[in-house]
């Protein structure tokens, strides 16, 4: 009775978990396969015979070029059709740009490039399209055109975690290689408006040592050249960009070349923030010693020598990460008039000083002349007194000038030299910066886009 008990539960144990069996199905050592493991096992043995077909040992050879067409043949037939350059088309990525540096006239870029052309020495059979195309991890088995960067100083692949490069291989023999790589590039700028400037930058790209006759570099249909949509710098925006032809010719023959020109425009609010608005604010603080007492010396002087000297050690600055040109720059012009002006307060209270000083030494000459004028009679009384008679007339001038105009009115409250001065340059200081930014943003931002325009 226990025994059929048993025997019971030990079926019904197993109808309900199916799983059980099939552990122990598989700990016993039994194979369970996989949906289509073995088509694709066999579709990589394919892949493999075909590369082996391609580029194995003794079939191909990386050391010759592709065949071209020479489309100028009417005998598509003949051995001379195959004549002509191989043509690369060329696509440029636009990953990033990382600086761009007026000193050293150089910016710095990330990219990936990519070429494409057709070599019928690659050509196999894709299995009813089961293979579309054939992944190469050995890029240097095959043949690659021998393009350069000529405007390149400094650059260097990616190789982290495994090198960045991919080579496709398509039915056709048509073949896609692409890498990402890092340049700086050497970028000849004009700083003749700096820092209202736009700079145009480029990229070019040539065959080292094939001529046109061999090889031929061409823009890829379309769209040549794609940025990545959160391209962001620090002081520059990308306003646009154009791709070019250059093919040059030397000495060793004509050989094909790509152009890619990038426009820079600098952004203007970082410039007006650390270099125009200090600097204005040195040529207004330096405009307070004209509203100081004439005689209040140690004041005007430490004024004055302080704002030359800080304007001299901003001007300092800005050229410092400015390579030395030999023409003259719009913030040279701003810089040198903004200087100007505070030499200029400095040179007015010289001025001003030597004024003040004159009219002392007048008043003490009058006073000393006129004190030894007076003539008395015999009891003693006096007959003339010059001293009063010079001091009259300064009343009866007064009283004409109260009946002229209001600025006859308001000049004489300034009877000393010296505080006129001061009074004037409290006026003409203020008034001729202000032409002088009229003119200077005239001129640059309107000759800029004029000069722009021709261009």
């Amino acid at each position: 009775m226990l025994f059929e008990i048993a025997m019971t539960l030990a079926v019904f144990t197993i109808n309900l978990c199916p799983s059980a069996t099939n552990r122990v199905a598989i700990n016993r050592g039994s194979h369970i396969d996989l949906p289509n493991s073995k088509s694709h096992s066999n579709l990589r043995t394919k892949e493999k015979k075909i590369l082996d077909e391609i580029i194995g040992d003794g079939r191909y050879d990386n050391r010759i070029r592709p065949s071209g067409y020479n489309t100028s043949t009417s005998d598509s037939d003949s051995d001379e059709g195959d004549d002509g350059p191989c043509v690369v088309m060329v696509n440029i990525f636009l990953r990033s740009i990382s600086k761009i540096s007026d000193l050293d006239m150089e910016y710095s870029v990330q990219i990936t490039f990519r070429e494409e052309w057709r070599d019928e020495r690659l050509q196999y059979n894709d299995n009813n399209e089961q293979i579309k195309f054939l992944t190469l991890t050995d890029p240097n088995r095959i043949w690659k055109p021998d393009l350069f960067f000529s405007n390149e100083k400094e650059g260097h692949f990616h190789t982290i975690i495994m090198p960045n490069v991919l080579l496709r291989i398509y039915p056709d023999g048509s073949v896609l290689y692409s890498i990402r790589i890092s340049l700086l590039l050497a970028c000849p700028m004009d700083l003749k408006y700096y820092p209202l400037d736009e700079q145009e930058c480029f990229m070019r790209m040539a065959s080292y040592g094939y001529t046109t006759d061999d090889l031929e570099f061409r823009w890829k249909d379309g769209d040549p050249v794609q940025i990545t949509s959160n391209l962001h710098l620090p002081r520059f925006a990308l306003q646009k960009y154009k791709t070019a032809y250059c093919t040059s010719r030397t000495n060793t023959g004509e050989y094909s070349c790509l152009k890619v020109y990038l426009d820079f425009k600098r952004e203007f609010s970082y410039y007006l923030i650390q270099i125009y608005m200090p600097c204005c604010m040195l040529v207004i603080v330096s405009w307070v010693s004209f509203w100081l007492d004439p005689n209040a010396i140690p004041a005007r002087v430490s004024l004055g020598v302080t704002t030359l000297l800080t304007m001299a050690t901003q001007i300092s600055g800005i050229n410092a990460s400015l390579p030395p040109v030999s023409y003259i720059k719009a913030i040279d012009v701003w810089t040198g008039v903004c200087l100007a002006f505070v030499f200029g307060a400095l040179l007015e209270f010289a001025l001003v000083n030597y004024a003040s000083r004159s009219d002392a030494h007048r008043h003490a000459r009058e006073f000393n002349g006129l004190r030894y004028q007076r003539r008395w009679d015999r009891d003693g009384n006096v007959i003339s007194d010059e001293t009063s008679y010079a001091l009259r007339p300064l009343v009866i001038k007064g009283s004409e000038y109260s009946n002229k105009n209001i600025f006859s009115r308001w000049w004489s409250k300034f009877p000393t030299r010296s505080k006129r001065i001061d009074v004037v340059s409290r006026i003409f200081f203020p008034l001729m910066f202000c032409l002088f930014n009229l003119v200077y943003w005239v001129t640059y931002l309107f000759r800029h886009k004029r000069d722009k325009n021709v261009y």
